[in-house]
């Protein structure tokens, strides 16, 4: 889906020009470039998905509006608590062009293993108002969805995070930020475990892939999702998705995070599942993996540099 449209929108065009721009040096021209960048990479898609069917009955409608946002601005949330009383909770991030509407299909997946699920759009998507998102402003909805999925399950051991796609990125920020802060206040972590599905390394890096291009892309996007830069922070227990036959988003981007992060670790790499189904084909895999998650404990942690480790399953 994600790169999808990037590849229908030549991307290596928007590279070019941002060149231009920059050799020409018109901060006009860039900053008209940014929005376009942005509007790339976001495309929204109004009104619901195609597939969309209507919203369960148990399903309740949150509306988050903290002080830090301008009038108007809003972040649309769904909360689907499970059936089991005090069951663990998802926090679900997702990716680009969707709204929830779209989401629902593996939301439910998730909710049909025992979880309550905390789905929200970022601002500009579905019901959530505000400007063109950017990579500043989605990182800014995530922490605030997460200041209330505190609140909606208490239990920092019953908690995950969850991001597909572009949504990953926004996951391992978020999980960096909790596992740096935990670290530097000496602090239990507030989360059991991070689970990121059909994701990628950086924007830089994906965008380099669709385009087929040698320019220095990192350069020259001022969006950059720099995850492999961060998951070595978050210092929780992992788990990383991928579908093999994803024509999107290529798996080698799910390993080298693998690769890139501390233990414990997991790496589901799911045999014919494309960027949106890997959930549905892994099955009871997947399931097991999500068990296993929780039942993981942090590593302990040691001074100095952290050490990456070989081995896709611990």
């Amino acid at each position: 889906m994600f790169l999808a449209f990037m590849t229908r929108l030549r991307r290596r065009r928007l590279a070019f020009a941002c060149m231009t721009a920059l050799i020409i040096g018109v901060p006009t021209s860039c900053a008209v470039l940014e929005h376009t960048e942005r509007k790339l990479l976001f495309r929204i898609e109004p009104g619901t998905a195609g597939w969309y069917h209507g919203l369960p009955s148990s399903v309740q409608e949150l509306d988050l509006q903290p002080k830090s946002f301008k009038a108007g601005q809003n972040i649309h949330a769904w909360w689907w608590p499970a059936e089991k009383a005090n069951a663990p909770a998802i926090l679900y991030l997702h990716g680009v062009r969707w709204n929830l509407t779209g989401q629902l299909f593996r939301i439910e997946q998730l909710r049909a293993a025992g979880y309550s699920v905390l789905a929200i759009d970022y601002r500009g998507f579905g019901q959530s108002h505000g400007d063109l998102p950017s990579e500043g402003s989605v990182y800014e909805d995530a922490r605030v969805a997460w200041e209330r999925f505190k609140l909606l399950q208490p239990d920092p051991d019953k908690r995950l995070i969850y991001g597909h796609s572009l949504g990953g990125a926004v996951a391992i920020d978020l999980a960096a930020e909790l596992g740096q802060d935990a670290a530097r206040e000496h602090t239990p972590l507030p989360v059991r475990g991070l689970v990121i599905e059909s994701t990628f390394t950086s924007l830089a890096d994906v965008a380099a892939a669709v385009a087929n291009t040698s320019l220095p892309v990192r350069w020259l996007l001022s969006q950059k999702f720099d995850s492999i830069d961060k998951i070595a922070d978050i210092h929780m227990p992992l788990l990383v998705v991928h579908g093999l036959a994803d024509a999107f988003v290529p798996p080698r981007f799910s390993e080298q995070l693998f690769n890139a992060a501390q233990q414990p670790k997991r790496l589901l790499l799911v045999p014919g599942a494309t960027h949106n189904n890997s959930m549905a084909l892994g099955g009871q895999n997947y399931r097991k993996a999500l068990d296993s998650l929780m039942q993981s404990k942090p590593a302990p942690r040691v001074a100095g540099p952290a050490t990456v480790r070989s081995g896709r399953d611990t």
